[in-house]
């Protein structure tokens, strides 16, 4: 293992839900190191807690018990206020579905986290712009979602994901609604984000090829993660 300082640390993370017929355990003493640069791929059957692992790490799900620590940050030790400031400073989602926001430009619904961090508006529309441009996207700035095509939709999505400079990039199934063409130009870019700006990235995929371009693939299997 490096010795570098991970970015991104899970310890003896353990989540479940209660349902009406009992507990279900889903992530059962999880641990996981991400060095820093670094693009890692989770990998695992339906239904194992893929996703709910990814939320843990971005600290949008609590765990019941561990710890996660995010460059240098024991996240859920932060209350609710510098937790939220701390999640939109450091980390950048992306998920299966873009969740824009239909009634904005492709230009404003990447400003919008820089928006919400109370940053300058013309910092946050260069910066914006800037991006749409690196993604190929400079022509599609004024264009709301509807009138833009679904992996158009998913670049602008990761834009908005970068606009604050995250230190890494989490994706869910970020390719899961697009053709195999249009996902696996998607799969270069994060590549290239991973390489040339060094953004650490974890993505939780079904796609093999893009599991296979990853520095490391970890399969979530019983609730704890084995390395492939």
């Amino acid at each position: 293992m490096t010795s570098v300082d991970p970015l991104i640390a899970a310890h003896d993370v353990v989540k479940g839900y209660r349902t009406a017929a009992g507990y279900v355990s889903v992530l059962a003493g999880v641990d996981l190191h991400v060095a820093p640069r670094e693009m890692v791929a989770i990998v695992g059957a339906s239904g194992v807690g893929k996703s709910t692992l990814l939320h843990v790490l971005g600290s949008l799900d609590r765990p019941e018990s561990g710890r996660v620590v995010v460059a240098g940050q024991d996240v859920f030790a932060l209350d609710e206020d510098h937790l939220r400031e701390f999640r939109n400073r450091t980390l950048g989602f992306v998920f299966q579905f873009h969740h824009l926001l239909p009634e904005f430009t492709a230009l404003e619904n990447v400003m919008m986290p820089m928006l919400i961090a109370r940053r300058p508006l013309p910092e946050a529309r260069e910066k914006a712009k800037a991006l749409l441009e690196d993604l190929g996207l400079g022509h599609r700035a004024e264009h709301r979602p509807g009138a833009m095509s679904g992996g158009e939709q998913q670049r602008v999505a990761v834009a908005r994901a970068l606009v604050q400079s995250p230190r890494a990039l989490l994706g869910d199934e970020p390719s899961g609604n697009l053709d195999q063409e249009t996902g696996e130009r998607l799969h270069a870019l994060l590549r290239r984000l991973n390489q040339e700006k060094g953004i650490t990235v974890v993505i939780v995929t079904h796609n093999e090829r893009l599991a296979a371009a990853c520095d490391r693939v970890l399969r979530l299997e019983g609730g704890r993660l084995h390395d492939l």
